[in-house]
């Protein structure tokens, strides 16, 4: 089958397109999934980066759309269009999937929409609700609000929620995208100190909830903005993984709650329990097209190295999807 293979060559992580890779055999908790669509992930790129790959698989890819083609499952049977996540092999033209982290894919969607909700609705419900343990009444602060976990964190606190919805990004069509999401607050960090307006749009209480994908840079004026009993949930170190100094009197004073994650390496389980709560509570929303992935580009399969390097760029509004199959 046709692939997209992570190999070392010069003590260097290339990219290599493949079309001899060997079909995937699934076990009796597993469907095989012809693959449609598969997106890109910050994740694949820590995998080139760091050679640590999702379960060992050389095949990139953690989240795809397709067709079910061998199932022993009466909730997916054969035929059946699905989403979901995969422990790598997304890049590929077959892979299998276990069946607690398939969803199926309604009529409303296209592959390449399908192949833009697993990893980063799965992320934004979880750092939200799970972990941040937003409520109604409260509000949250989403960084890299025009990002695929941005605009999903978005959309899922707007319509399961009535808190209010701070987003930062860095240029006036991105912030527009998130005020069309449902943001209610929008700063762009290039023009503006986030702290400084976030102390003013709220009389001084700051935000119950951060997503926080930058991390050291953002430190200082995360805890300025966070509010007593806050909860700041750590995504991604995009703005360095060091900082200099702490003051934990602050961290005291505020009772602040620091959670990091990363949904990729969680158990199985985990992500099976996850994906049903997900889905029971969104199904609906998906189906009504309230809740909808926004889809920024789509490369073939043979791109992979441009649309990476597009991720790197950070000019992505939303998910950067691979058409697998033309």
């Amino acid at each position: 089958m046709k692939a997209i293979e992570l190999r070392s060559k010069n003590n260097q992580s290339i990219l290599e397109l493949t079309k001899e890779a060997r079909r995937p055999k699934r076990n009796a908790d597993q469907l095989l999934i012809k693959v449609e669509a598969a997106a890109i992930n910050r994740t694949d790129l820590m995998a080139i980066e760091t050679g640590k790959l999702p379960r060992g698989n050389t095949i990139l890819g953690v989240e795809v759309s397709g067709i079910v083609i061998e199932s022993e499952s009466n909730l997916f049977p054969c035929g059946s269009r699905v989403m979901g996540l995969v422990n790598g092999g997304g890049y590929a033209e077959y892979t299998v999937m276990n069946v607690g982290n398939a969803m199926l894919l309604s009529d409303q969607l296209t592959f390449e929409e399908g192949a833009a909700i697993p990893e980063v609705f799965l992320t934004a419900y979880q750092t939200l609700f799970w972990l941040g343990e937003l409520r109604s009444h409260q509000s949250v602060l989403i960084h890299a609000g025009a990002s695929g976990v941005g605009t999903a964190a978005i959309q899922l606190a707007k319509h399961l929620t009535s808190a209010k919805i701070f987003v930062t990004a860095g240029s006036p069509e991105k912030l527009e995208l998130c005020r069309s999401l449902g943001a209610d607050v929008l700063i762009n960090y290039h023009d503006e100190d986030f702290s400084e307006k976030i102390q003013q749009e709220s009389n001084g209480q700051g935000v119950d909830v951060i997503l926080d994908f930058i991390g050291a840079s953002y430190w200082e004026k995360n805890i300025a903005s966070i509010a007593y009993d806050g909860r700041l949930i750590l995504i991604g170190i995009l703005g360095g993984a060091l900082i200099r100094e702490v003051n934990l009197m602050d961290l005291l004073e505020k009772r602040i709650t620091i959670k990091g994650t990363l949904l990729t390496p969680r158990s199985d389980a985990y992500k099976a329990k996850l994906t049903k709560e997900f889905s029971d509570k969104t199904k609906i929303l998906f189906e009504k097209q309230e809740l909808k992935p926004v889809v920024d580009r789509v490369f073939p399969l043979e791109e992979v190295a441009k649309a990476h390097q597009y991720m790197r760029s950070n000019q992505n509004k939303g998910k950067i999807i691979l058409k697998i199959n033309e």
